[in-house]
């Protein structure tokens, strides 16, 4: 797949991992439709854009995990540049600690983390399987392979989000649908340092376990598994091996997560 002349929306484009996304892929000469909750983030990452290559990006502020307004962000591309051809679904919340009592954290999270990239692929695959053709881009994270210590919504979540991946890619694979699941670890945005985000002893597990990534080098990492066609991709490399130990030995794998978990609760918050 190559992103040259595509028509591309990407959702919580505002910043982080998103407006990298959208500046890579306007540098490739893609179309790019950003949207985002963040007015005043889009408008900044719009601007950027437009200043280098006049005319590839749209802003259009949106909730991605509402349905009618994911339709009204579609159709905004297609009036603008046309038909849908990528669609990352990037947007993501860091809701809810521990058990978290709240069902509305609980709701967020599922809305956000989940829903959003079903009513998306709902409003597009339909027309790719017509064309013959058509991305979608899953924005997860390591805790969907492995778990997010912490945070039960954002694991469970996160979980959710790479099993809907692979069943699209699964179910509709054969009828030119591709899809890509991005599962990172730490990546310097909002979402690792806003203290509003992930607890301190979840944001320990994150940057305790590996390297701090900058958005663009995610951006780089998910361009290059797109034109391979690649299903998973993994900024850091060592999420792999952790993967593969914890399929050899579950039992294992969860005796040393909670070994680690308490070496995070034993250090000062």
């Amino acid at each position: 797949m190559q992103v040259a002349q595509k028509v591309a929306v990407v959702t919580g484009g505002g910043g982080g991992i998103g407006s990298a996304l959208a500046e890579r892929l306007a540098a490739e000469g893609a179309k790019v439709v950003v949207t985002d909750l963040d007015g005043t983030g889009l408008g900044t990452i719009v601007r950027r854009i437009d200043a280098e290559h006049p005319g590839a990006a749209l802003a259009v502020q949106a909730d991605a995990s509402d349905d009618a307004q994911i339709a009204s962000v579609i159709d905004a591309a297609e009036q603008a540049f046309g038909p849908v051809d990528l669609y990352f679904a990037n947007a993501g919340v860091a809701a809810g600690d521990q058990l978290e009592p709240d069902d509305a954290v609980w709701d967020l999270a599922l809305d956000v983390n989940v829903r959003a990239h079903i009513r998306a692929a709902r409003r597009l695959v339909p027309g790719w399987i017509e064309r013959g053709e058509g991305y979608f881009v899953s924005t997860a994270s390591a805790a969907g392979l492995l778990t997010q210590i912490g945070s039960a919504p954002y694991s469970v979540t996160k979980h959710a989000a790479v099993g809907f991946a692979e069943w699209l890619s699964v179910t509709y694979g054969d009828k030119g649908v591709r899809v890509s699941c991005l599962c990172p670890m730490g990546v310097n945005t909002k979402l690792l340092t806003d203290d509003a985000a992930l607890s301190a002893t979840a944001a320990r597990a994150v940057t305790t376990a590996g390297s701090v990534l900058e958005p663009a080098e995610v951006a780089e990492c998910v361009l290059a598994a797109m034109e391979a066609e690649q299903f998973l991709i993994l900024p850091h490399p060592e999420v792999l091996e952790m993967y593969r130990h914890k399929g050899a030995d579950y039992d294992r794998w969860i005796r040393g997560m909670r070994r680690y978990q308490a070496t995070l609760l034993a250090q000062p918050s």
